[in-house]
């Protein structure tokens, strides 16, 4: 049985496996990690779930290896949603919101994800025509997830 690590092992982890990455806006990327797991906790996730929005763009942008993700010392379920969270080059987005439902956990740090990546404020450092693009995406997303209404505050 692989060890637990606590929380803010995990936020340290995930703090180091994105240091020096930005997001689009130019701001460091733990401030979106930070933002997602407070809002997994708002929404009553589970430490677990809080875990995997910290880690829930590790693989996908590269920071960490699904080889690593395997041997890693972390909750089956916290690497299961971590999977189901990473987005395939080429994946349609009806497949991976049906891999998010599909997985237990996912679809509330997915929710979190979403309301901080469409914060008004944050999609405000943008451009047009990226924000314009974001917008629809993410709102496409919401609906593919069955998060039906505008987008909750992050």
């Amino acid at each position: 049985m692989p060890m637990k690590p606590s929380l803010d092992e995990v936020e340290a982890l995930a703090r180091r496996a994105h240091a020096g990455q930005t997001d689009k806006a130019g701001r460091p990327y733990a401030e979106h990690l930070a933002a997602v797991a407070a809002g997994v906790r708002e929404r009553g996730g589970s430490d677990e779930q809080i875990a995997a929005a910290w880690l829930h763009d590790a693989v996908e942008d590269g920071a960490v290896t699904e080889e690593w993700l395997a041997a890693a010392e972390l909750p089956q379920p916290v690497k299961d949603m971590m999977l189901a969270l990473t987005k395939r080059p080429g994946e349609v987005p009806e497949a991976y919101a049906a891999r998010i439902r599909a997985t237990p956990g996912a679809l509330t740090v997915k929710a979190a994800d979403l309301a901080h990546n469409a914060d008004p404020a944050r999609l405000a450092r943008l451009d047009d025509a990226t924000r314009d693009r974001l917008t629809h995406k993410y709102a496409r997303m919401r609906a593919l997830l069955g998060l039906t209404g505008p987008a909750p505050a992050p």
